[in-house]
């Protein structure tokens, strides 16, 4: 993998994704795009994979895209700027996808691209220390790729202000709007963040993985379907062995032996 991001596992399935570019704030260049994709793309076939981490080395989270990429990407032709967005608009998708469920642990500052990033994850903790902001239209551009997942995460009308005013905000004002899930000090952040994990291993993977489908396909469908494919999807999940091994270790008063893999 490139130096730009570090990956790590555990012997849970747990594996983190540090952002590695402290100096410059983590900022997100070519380098650091491809090595997320590269990583999502190989984490999406383990199947021992139980929770992916999402954070940043040093002070920072992400502070968006880098300068000198978009200097090139200003001087670049059109059809190499939509690659990059499309590129980017992949990542960000393939982590919403995986049939895990992603952590971002947000050790500091999150703008522009790595507040989408934020967005993507299925659970967010934040430093009190952290701040946030969709800061695209202050050099003459606009958080277009991001914005799927940042509406769907806090809704138009905070959108509009954020969006519309550019303004960094707080992580007190982050939680209201509902950015991420929990805000700690962050001297307490790996601590909350292991109460998440623990909760995970809880529960069996092929579950989760099928709670991550219902909550992406269930809302584009109507009554019907919705009522049709879910009798279809828990029928499917009875038949399981996680549902056989749940059922029997809540009867024998036992931690269930959950099978590894999805």
């Amino acid at each position: 993998m490139s130096e730009a991001l570090l990956v790590s596992g555990d012997a849970r399935g747990i594996t983190t994704l540090t952002l590695n570019r402290p100096a410059a704030l983590n900022a997100l260049n070519p380098e650091l795009g491809e090595a997320l994709e590269r990583a999502v793309g190989v984490l999406a076939g383990d199947r021992a994979l139980r929770a992916v981490v999402l954070t940043g080395a040093g002070e920072a989270f992400c502070a968006g895209g880098d300068v000198k990429s978009m200097r090139a990407a200003v001087e670049g032709d059109r059809q190499a700027r939509i690659s990059r967005s499309r590129s980017f608009a992949g990542l960000l998708a393939a982590l919403r996808a995986l049939p895990v469920p992603v952590l971002a642990r947000v050790n500091g500052p999150a703008y522009g691209g790595g507040a989408g990033l934020v967005s993507v994850a299925d659970i967010a903790i934040a430093a009190d220390t952290a701040r946030f902001g969709f800061t695209e239209p202050r050099i003459g551009i606009a958080p277009a790729t991001i914005s799927p997942y940042v509406l769907e995460r806090i809704g138009a009308a905070a959108a509009r202000r954020l969006f519309l005013t550019a303004r960094r905000f707080d992580a007190a004002e982050g939680l209201r709007l509902g950015l991420y899930h929990r805000v700690v000090a962050r001297g307490a952040l790996d601590a909350a963040l292991e109460e998440e994990i623990e909760a995970i291993l809880k529960c069996s993977p092929s579950a989760l993985a099928a709670c991550k489908r219902l909550i992406a396909d269930v809302p584009a469908m109507d009554r019907a379907q919705a009522i049709a494919h879910t009798a279809e999807v828990l029928a499917d999940l009875w038949e399981s062995d996680d549902a056989r091994e749940g059922i029997a270790s809540f009867a024998e008063k036992r931690a269930p032996r959950w099978t590894r893999g999805l």
